[in-house]
């Protein structure tokens, strides 16, 4: 499902035009980033009625394998604007290129997460701290678990070239077949077959290689396999380049939630759980705002490689636009429910009430966070991936200072830990608007 790039035509430049192009890969991209947390969520169903300590440990492997597969988002981003910046320019023969060392880049990266992870499992799971036996079962789903991340990383890799093409429909109809076929070879392995946690794992494998099989031949057409293949340093080296600075602002994200989960596990269990109901709303609401802002790195990669300034800055202060209308949509519902939603999740009074402190500072940073999110898509649309590496480690290093800063021993409390995660969603957002304006005057 291709799109013509034809961006320079008047009617293009409108409000009306642009909108419709950005809601018809926004609507997809929303499937597929709702879609794969249910991978997680079927193996958590599922083990879940087979024992608590069987579920702790798909907890503890299933937080590790979260945590690599993220680092591997950096494919999907830079080899989406790469191809279609390629295609703006009408070189077919570049953007073949591009998708083919994005899938050979996919699968090698794959192999040494694999061989890494299956070596160092007992010792990965063993430094979570958890019981002999809760670490033993996820010291099993890890190891098994590990043979399907060459297959992930491919899967990422090829949504990378499909979404450059500005295919969004059907890498998530491969999605959603891969988790539906997960869960019907599953349930038999687990309870019929006796595997336990092993048989989750195996089920998960299988279908992340048929999905991983599907999505290659979807983007075998755009792979220009006619061409003798080569590897061009030029274009491996660009892909890995754009990948480190988007493998920073990943990681250096990753450490703030990670450092705002510390702080709440020291101020108590209470507030652990009720940080737990805040960030997994959170969580949620982020998905709903990274598929209007991932869409800009095909609209946006297009018009940068056909020159188009004009329609580069329409595209970004339509993004801009859209996601502040969600973010304060969401911060409405958010703060209006404050209190009601926490007892979706726990009948805990304590529980409760900090989680109701915390989820109105959350609507609070929505706001202000809709903006950062679109400011990212629209800078990687824009190839300033170095920037945005650069940015993220800065506000990382600002904000680890400030939340260490804070009480050490006894924690701060879930208030003051969102509030601070309200501060750092400012920043950003002042950041990438700015940087923004810079570079589309």
């Amino acid at each position: 499902m291709g799109s013509s790039c034809a961006e320079g035509t008047p009617s293009s430049l409108s409000r009306q035009h642009v909108d419709r192009r950005l809601f018809r890969l926004a609507l997809p991209a929303l499937g597929t980033l709702a879609v794969e947390p249910l991978y997680v969520a079927t193996d958590t169903a599922i083990i879940g009625r087979v024992g608590a300590e069987e579920l702790a440990g798909l907890a503890a492997a299933g937080t590790i394998l979260a945590v690599i597969v993220a680092g591997t988002n950096f494919l999907a981003y830079g080899t989406t604007e790469r191809i279609a910046s390629a295609r703006g320019a009408q070189n077919v023969a570049r953007s073949g290129a591009f998708a083919q060392h994005a899938l050979l880049l996919g699968l090698g990266l794959g192999l040494l997460a694999c061989v890494a992870l299956v070596s160092l499992a007992s010792s990965i799971v063993s430094l979570l701290g958890a019981g002999p036996e809760t670490t033993s079962h996820g010291i099993r789903y890890l190891t098994v678990a590990a043979f399907g991340l060459p297959a992930v990383v491919v899967m990422v890799a090829a949504q990378g070239v499909l979404r450059g093409h500005a295919d969004y429909r059907r890498p998530f109809v491969v999605l959603m077949v891969s988790n539906i076929i997960n869960a019907a070879i599953e349930i038999p392995l687990v309870f019929l077959a006796g595997l336990s946690i092993t048989g989750s794992a195996v089920s998960t494998v299988i279908a992340q290689y048929l999905g991983a099989i599907w999505l290659v031949i979807i983007a075998r057409p755009h792979l220009q396999i006619g061409r003798r293949f080569s590897v061009q340093s030029a274009v491996a080296r660009d892909l890995l380049r754009v990948g480190g600075h988007l493998g920073v602002r990943v990681f250096s994200m990753l450490a703030i939630v990670t450092a705002s989960t510390v702080l709440a596990a020291r101020s108590g269990d209470a507030v652990l759980a009720a940080h737990q109901i805040v960030n997994g709303v959170f969580v949620l609401l982020v998905l709903c705002l990274d598929s209007i802002s991932i869409p800009a790195h095909t609209l946006l990669g297009e018009s940068r490689g056909s020159g188009h300034l004009e329609h580069q800055r329409r595209v970004s202060s339509r993004v801009y636009f859209w996601s502040g209308v969600l973010g304060v949509g969401f911060a409405i519902i958010i703060f209006v429910f404050a209190q009601t939603l926490p007892s979706l999740f726990t009948a805990d009074q304590s529980v409760k009430l900090a989680a109701t402190d915390g989820l109105r500072f959350l609507a609070i940073a929505l706001i202000p966070g809709a903006i950062a999110f679109a400011g990212d898509g629209v800078l990687i649309g824009l190839s300033d991936s170095r920037f945005l590496g650069l940015a993220a480690f800065a506000h990382t290093v600002i904000m680890a200072l400030t939340l260490f800063s804070e009480s050490i021993r006894t924690g701060p409390g879930l208030s003051k830990i969102w509030a601070l995660l309200a501060l750092w969603m400012i920043i950003r957002a002042f950041t990438v608007t700015a940087r923004s304006r810079v570079l589309l005057r």
